[in-house]
């Protein structure tokens, strides 16, 4: 990976900070909550967290934001973990999550009640939201807001022992109900959760919010740059809040940078969540989802996932990156790392007449047009072959440029043939095509001067395999599925997938390693799957086509 620093607004506010001793190193962190599968947005944030220390010689932790155990689970947290190595990166030291903090918090927590900076209050939801204001007028302070800091230390460890019910009390901080900053209208710290936890068990009864344990975990951490996304831009006066109010050891600062948000992709977890519970995906790795499992399902590449990271930058506004600029990442890399193979996914019979029915010859093509260190492969080829139906007419024009009865084709890394006679069943379609091979033209053109009007691709049928192969597309046909007036569900591409069950392959294929990637010739790049291939039963994933055909 690269170690020389991006040139963002990010790396001169780090580049300043060394050279003024501000910080004398660059401790930076990836916080996930672990509530569903990283997407193509974590993977942006995790390229800025863990490439920013890369580069400038520092340390990156990985911690789990763990204060919601309704919606977390340790398949999150395994997954997350898989995609972090997957795309390549390493973090520093153990593992580390928030709840291996819950003491020091909740310590923290009585500390701002015996300063008198934080109390407990007793109104509902929904009397809390009236309580609070708007956005253009001041919140009202709680009844409970000038409870004694003796009997806020009684009703808080009393909490901690599970004495009341969920949604009966919380614990708040005391600053201001009047800010026009919504966040500082006195935030709760802590709310009853009687739900066990993935790594504390029953131990808690009480959980602390995102907002009270994010900055103090960065202060434990000693993180020196806390980088987070725009959403939080306005949380960060109450994460200095906290700062200057507890004790900490050390004084970490926020940064925020613009979210990726790329056309024709949802990148909510709740609406993930729901595409998968409504079975309209096959779960989060769905090689159709944003996820970086369901992407690297479908064949994309570590590297061109980073390099898409890279060509959109780090800066300070929000805005829509067109999903293309992705695609193209991967169509270069895979067009100069994919080995090359031929596979027909609309099988039509081709008989050589004038070829041995029994003969078997094996022709040497290049795995790689350009790349001589990834050696040869051996086709075979025989007197019965499958080329795509979509490659024969029996008439066309100039423009066609493939089999046309009366007329020449090269079939790739092989023979020139000429087309003579068709077969057709009982309704009149074509069912096969009789053709005859142009001597001498194994790797030479024709002696007689008249040229093939183009190349085609094709399979053995004695020796070829048999393979199911699944076309995906984008999920979404509209180019901002989650804006507007109409349903996210709408917009589902009913041609997401199609299952194309009778393709036919070159024989090595099916010993392809599961996430192998490869250049179909003249039909895309396909990768082969990460679960369901294996030699018995070949299937491939199309990662992407040979080129756009989204754009207008």
């Amino acid at each position: 990976m690269e170690n020389t620093p991006a040139s963002n607004f990010l790396q001169t506010i780090i580049t300043e900070d060394l050279a003024s001793g501000r910080v004398r190193e660059v401790v930076t962190r990836f916080p996930p909550e672990p509530n569903g599968y990283l997407h193509i947005g974590h993977a942006k944030s995790i390229s800025v967290n863990f490439g920013l220390a890369e580069a400038n010689g520092g340390r990156c932790n990985l911690r789990f934001d763990d204060t919601n155990p309704e919606k977390e689970s340790q398949e999150y947290i395994e997954s997350i973990l898989e995609d972090v190595r997957w795309l390549g990166y390493t973090w520093d030291g153990e593992v580390r999550y928030a709840s291996s903090y819950f003491q020091q918090l909740y310590d923290w927590a009585v500390y701002l009640v015996e300063k008198g900076e934080a109390y407990v209050c007793d109104l509902n939801a929904e009397q809390a939201r009236e309580y609070r204001g708007t956005l253009t007028e001041p919140g009202r302070n709680s009844p409970y807001r000038d409870r004694s800091v003796q009997e806020n230390l009684d009703l808080l460890a009393r909490m901690r022992a599970g004495e009341f019910e969920e949604g009966e009390k919380v614990l708040r901080a005391k600053i201001d109900m009047a800010s026009p900053n919504m966040n500082m209208r006195d935030p709760i710290l802590y709310r009853i959760r009687k739900v066990p936890h993935h790594q504390t068990g029953d131990e808690w009864v009480i959980y602390p919010t995102y907002d009270f344990a994010h900055g103090q975990e960065d202060a434990i951490e000693g993180i020196t740059h806390s980088i987070c996304t725009l959403e939080f831009e306005d949380h960060r006066p109450l994460y200095d809040w906290f700062i200057e109010h507890l004790p900490v050891d050390s004084r970490p600062r926020q940064y925020e940078f613009g979210r990726l948000n790329p056309s024709y992709t949802i990148t909510s977890k709740r609406k993930l969540k729901q595409l998968v519970e409504e079975g309209i995906v096959a779960g989060w790795d769905d090689p159709r989802m944003p996820t970086v499992s369901g992407m690297r399902r479908r064949g994309y590449t570590p590297a061109a996932i980073r390099k898409f990271c890279d060509m959109i930058g780090t800066t300070r506004s929000d805005g829509v990156v067109d999903v293309a600029m992705l695609e193209f990442a991967i169509r270069e890399d895979l067009n100069e790392n994919a080995p090359r193979a031929m596979c027909v996914l609309n099988p039509l019979k081709v008989v050589l007449t004038d070829y041995p029915e029994e003969k078997l010859e094996s022709i040497s093509a290049p795995c790689h047009p350009s790349r001589e260190e990834f050696g040869q492969r051996e086709l075979p080829f025989t007197r019965e072959l499958y080329i795509d139906a979509d490659d024969f007419r029996e008439e066309a024009n100039k423009k066609y440029k493939r089999l046309v009865l009366g007329k020449r084709v090269r079939l790739r890394n092989a023979y020139v043939i000429e087309a003579d006679e068709v077969v057709k069943d009982g309704e009149g379609n074509i069912i096969e095509v009789r053709a005859h091979t142009i001597p001498n033209t194994l790797g030479e053109n024709p002696e007689d001067g008249i040229r093939p009007r183009g190349v085609i691709h094709w399979v053995s049928v004695r020796a070829g395999r048999r393979a199911e192969v699944r076309l995906y597309d984008r999920l979404f046909t509209d180019e901002a599925p989650d804006k507007g007036e109409n349903d996210f569900l709408d917009s589902i591409n009913p041609d997401s997938l199609t299952v194309v069950e009778q393709a036919w392959i070159e024989p090595a294929l099916a010993d392809a390693e599961p996430e192998q990637g490869y250049q179909f010739e003249r039909e895309g790049y396909f990768v082969a799957d990460r679960y369901d291939h294996r030699a018995e039963h070949p299937v491939f994933n199309r990662t992407i086509g040979l080129r756009d055909t989204w754009t207008n």
